[in-house]
């Protein structure tokens, strides 16, 4: 189904009128003015120097989430290279409209996980299931519950380890029910923070998930003066993206991104250009937004892609803000503009600049002058795209695009990936823009494995 019949999300939020959507880009603009992140930054560090407290960061570790292991297995480093005290917390599975799809984020979290363990210098058990044994879960929560802080950090990655591998670990002082009140008590301290996932650190106002965004914190504590040996590495570096001499012509990327989405925004004008480098067989599909899907959005969730996608933006030099959302309508008439503009080689480049008209300069696609003008800026004649506004061709081809994506691959969240060829190999499907670097290391691995005679898939 395109859109729900009855969305669980609030019209307001599917469809906002004029007032509500202008009122939203002003704030959501100044949430991410880089003046005022840095005023906030300096501002809780003055306090936490008034309080004379330590740089105190919390961890939020989940048992049966698959990113927790990888974060047990540099957490210990972590804490030793910076000068901070760290409050492990253990937490259960946030669930609700924080985590709706629980079934399939714990298979699509176990497939990721294993995925991109070799890359960051981790391990992932290629034994384990998708959850843990609920009796092994239960000793790993025995042997970490009631721990201090040095203990937990010194037993995690072991205890982790062995969880995913299936096997029992000796209990520790806890009794059952003091072990569930404290998963009570951090899965409460975790929402009294307004967040929802494991794996993930807390450090004077900002949220950083798991080894993926640790790096981000760890150049916040540096840039404080906290690290210990400020000439090392980052303890996992983001994967660099290298495909240099790579001709993947007999390969085949599809590429699933959304108008709404803040992280499609900041990696769309690089994945084209990654697949034109490299000369691979692109399949551009757009997709509804998740909130017009019918994927619950809770403010929390909200408010930490807004600020996480401001960040990562700003790691890879990429503008965003000031932004209006085109969310409802404006994403619905655009999207009736795509089937016409690819039939003149057109849509990718009407789809980036909307994405740059509403995420990085501000201009309302609610407004059919802006629309009109980023129509003519990719060439397009306005008078015949006027013609094609509001037609429906648009939508069973959307459909399709979305029951691929969420059906067949099992993913919901933009962007997605799907890489496919030599013949017989399996396909990539991966999701997120902070997995492009693994889209391109899998072009290349499957480039070099095709040869320069290899037959073409689709031959």
């Amino acid at each position: 189904m395109l859109e729900p019949d009855k969305n669980p999300n609030p019209a307001l939020l599917v469809d906002p009128p004029w007032l509500l959507r202008v009122l939203g880009a002003k704030i959501a603009s100044r949430a991410v003015q880089n003046d005022r992140l840095a005023s906030l930054r300096a501002a809780a560090e003055k306090k936490r120097q008034a309080d004379g407290r330590d740089h105190e960061v919390l961890y939020f570790h989940q048992l049966d989430d698959p990113y927790s292991h990888l974060t047990a297995q540099v957490v210990g480093a972590f804490a030793a290279r910076y000068s901070i005290r760290l409050q492990p917390h253990l937490i259960r599975a946030t669930g609700g409209t924080a985590q709706p799809e629980q079934e399939k984020l714990a298979i699509w979290a176990r497939r990721d996980c294993e995925l991109i363990a070799p890359h960051f210098g981790l391990q992932f058990p290629d034994s384990a299931t998708v959850v843990p044994d609920p009796a092994v879960q239960e000793s790993a929560l025995l042997a970490l519950a009631g721990i201090g802080t040095e203990e937990f950090l010194s037993r995690i990655e072991t205890i982790s380890t062995d969880l995913w591998a299936g096997r029992l670990t000796q209990p520790g002082p806890s009794s059952a029910q003091s072990a569930q009140a404290e998963l009570d008590a951090g899965s409460a301290k975790l929402a009294k923070l307004n967040h929802y996932s494991g794996a993930t650190f807390f450090y004077e106002g900002e949220w950083y998930w798991g080894v993926d965004r640790l790096f981000h914190l760890e150049q916040r504590l540096r840039d404080l003066g906290a690290c210990k040996d400020p000439d090392a590495p980052y303890l996992v570096e983001r994967p660099t993206m290298d495909l240099n001499g790579v001709d993947a012509s007999g390969l085949d990327l599809h590429f699933y991104p959304s108008l709404n989405s803040p992280y499609t925004s900041i990696i769309f004008d690089r994945t084209i250009t990654m697949a034109e480098a490299c000369q691979i067989n692109l399949h551009h599909k757009p997709v509804l937004p998740m909130i017009m899907r019918g994927v619950p959005a809770p403010a929390a969730k909200q408010r930490y892609i807004l600020f996480d996608t401001k960040r990562e933006a700003d790691f890879f030099g990429v503008p965003f803000g000031p932004l209006v959302s085109p969310i409802g309508t404006p994403t619905r008439r655009a999207y009736s503009l795509l089937p016409w503009a690819k039939n003149q080689g057109k849509d990718v480049a009407l789809l980036s600049k909307l994405l740059s008209y509403a995420w990085a300069q501000g201009k309302g696609l609610h407004k059919p002058a802006n629309l009109r003008a980023a129509v003519e800026e990719v060439g397009l004649d306005w008078e015949q795209a006027s013609s094609r506004l509001g037609t429906e061709d648009w939508k069973s081809i959307t459909e399709q695009y979305q029951t691929e994506m969420v059906e067949m691959m099992g993913l919901w969240g933009v962007p997605s990936y799907k890489v496919s060829g030599p013949r017989g190999e399996q396909d990539l499907e991966v999701w997120g823009q902070d997995r492009l670097w693994l889209v391109a290391a899998e072009i290349r691995k499957r480039a070099e494995l095709r040869g320069p005679h290899a037959e073409s898939p689709r031959s």
